[in-house]
């Protein structure tokens, strides 16, 4: 029986309201972080998704790969793959990314940061403005900044409290820059991929580490095959969520705003946990058996003395005009506190 043609308008007309009703199925992005599914960079990526989720009626999912599964556990390719398109996100430290943008190493020169306020005012300010630029020169967009945190070092062998103790020490590090340091100190650095690192530690493969308290040594369970820890704050490693910018440019201003948006607040949420855990920190590891120095100022100086030569190697490589932005970013940030 054919229908009448007011009808089959009608039917026509109803087909479509029907379909624009249908909930649009959620597109699943792909989003790689190097440690394990316990630390704040997990947590950070877990609230990103809960962010875009929330912010996009449920028609952007993000699928999280810890330990740097998509990779093969090589926790240097993933920006790279991010950077050509064959991954989605990155959620990673500065340090990590240095192999393909070796300006980012500015971040983690020994001894540039004093505390929070100096890191807070590059990561905020111009220089990292400039660091989003260099970033998106590499096909990355960096969304927000969040944070690993000062790196202390830990070992097996004795209490550090001067560089001396670090001679001869088999030190697991993450990068080039941290070799040129563990060598100015007279250690023994052996650049090792983050998930070989724990059975190296216990099986006395490498001596010692340096990472953060909050963002790694307790939730990877460092303490576990660690003894001694010194709170030398030598090097700082920020974090970032990162887009590949070939999808970003996919995206129309509204998706774009929502993204960044997203990340903003989970990074400032992933930030704000991984202090707190470090603050507390020093006790809980107390309370696990590990021994902790936390050395004088004096101490601290002889340390920042010793890894000069690190410092003054990387600055060339990074660039002195970058590195004086955020030197004068650093003491601009002293000044106005002394005002206050």
């Amino acid at each position: 029986m054919r229908l009448k043609p007011l009808a089959a308008v009608a039917a026509l007309v109803a087909a479509i309201a029907a379909t624009a009703l249908t909930p649009v199925e959620a597109k699943t992005f792909r989003l790689s972080h190097n440690t394990n599914d316990s630390t704040t960079w997990q947590k950070g990526a877990e609230k990103f998704n809960e962010l875009l989720k929330e912010k996009s009626g449920g028609e952007m999912d993000v699928r999280i790969f810890p330990m740097a599964q998509l990779t093969g556990g090589d926790q240097m390719k993933q920006a790279e793959m991010v950077g050509r398109g064959a991954l989605d996100f990155v959620v990673t430290s500065a340090i990590n990314v240095t192999p393909l943008v070796p300006e980012m190493a500015v971040f983690s020169l020994p001894y540039l940061y004093s505390g929070y306020d100096d890191v807070d005012a590059t990561t905020s300010g111009e220089p990292g403005k400039k660091m989003e630029e260099i970033m998106a020169e590499h096909g990355i967009v960096v969304l927000a900044w969040g944070e690993n945190g000062f790196r202390e070092v830990t070992n097996n062998v004795h209490p550090v409290k001067t560089p001396d103790d670090m001679k001869g020490l088999k030190m697991r590090v993450a990068g080039p820059m941290y070799i040129d340091v563990m060598n100015a100190l007279g250690a023994n650095p052996q650049q090792m991929q983050w998930t070989e690192t724990f059975s190296a530690l216990q099986q006395g493969v490498v001596d010692g580490q340096e990472n953060p308290i909050g963002a790694v040594i307790i939730p990877q369970r460092v303490y576990e095959v660690q003894k001694y820890l010194t709170t030398w704050h030598y090097s700082y490693d920020p974090i970032f969520v990162g887009v590949s910018e070939k999808l970003w440019n996919s995206w129309d201003d509204k998706t774009k705003e929502m993204v960044r948006s997203a990340a903003e607040e989970a990074m400032d949420y992933q930030k704000t946990i991984t202090r707190e855990d470090t603050a507390k920190g020093i006790d809980f590891l107390k309370e696990k058996g590990m021994e902790i120095y936390q050395p004088s100022d004096a101490e601290i100086d002889a340390f920042r003395e010793a890894t000069k030569p690190a410092f003054d190697t990387w600055a060339k490589k990074v660039g002195p005009d970058l590195v004086g932005l955020f030197q004068e970013t650093i003491d601009a940030g002293g000044k106005k506190a002394e005002a206050k």
